[in-house]
């Protein structure tokens, strides 16, 4: 089963397995036993992460195609998907639980005042970002990038710039540099 990228939806999927893999070891220097895929898309992190063993994982989606395509792709998806717009979701768990993805850029400012919402029961953050929004994240004051973004999530998570990533690692390329960071 084929996909299509649906521009209005700000979709750029990873495709570069060596990145999906330096995102899951960043992941993995955490303990948990809840985790929420924000953006699964076409599977390029969801593969690896069906695989982590004793946790209870989540993933939302909203576009129905690539919840077709990511049920039929990989089975052990039932149940775990939840066909949502992450920005009107309810907590989907009780518990604590770690937030991962690949968010789309331009929704991703929206997407962490949702967490922010959350902030008690999510410790832990690794999301890419478009470069320059992640820069703001995680930057320090005193410094050009230091603004509202900065202050807010600073206020309850310790931020720091993991790793870029180049358009090349995506379908299609951005037109951006894109960037990974946790908060923690």
């Amino acid at each position: 089963m084929q996909y299509t990228l649906k521009k209005s939806l700000g979709q750029h999927f990873l495709k570069d397995e060596n990145i999906c893999r330096k995102i899951i070891s960043a992941l993995m220097k955490h303990s948990f036993e809840h985790l929420l895929e924000i953006g699964p898309g076409g599977g390029a992190l969801t593969k690896f992460l069906i695989d982590i063993k004793n946790i209870d994982f989540r993933a939302i989606e909203l576009d129905e195609e690539k919840i077709q395509y990511l049920l039929q792709t990989y089975p052990l998806l039932h149940g775990k998907l939840l066909h949502q717009d992450f920005l009107k979701t309810p907590v989907p768990f009780n518990e604590e639980f770690i937030i991962i993805g690949n968010f789309p850029y331009n929704i991703s400012s929206q997407i962490l005042f949702k967490i922010l919402e959350w902030k008690e029961k999510v410790p832990v953050v690794i999301g890419m970002f478009q470069k320059e929004v992640a820069q703001r994240i995680v930057s320090k004051p005193n410094n050009k990038n230091y603004g509202i973004l900065s202050v807010l999530i600073q206020a309850f998570y310790n931020a720091e710039h993991l790793f870029d990533v180049a358009p090349s690692c995506f379908v299609p390329p951005p037109r951006v540099m894109s960037s990974v960071i946790e908060l923690i």
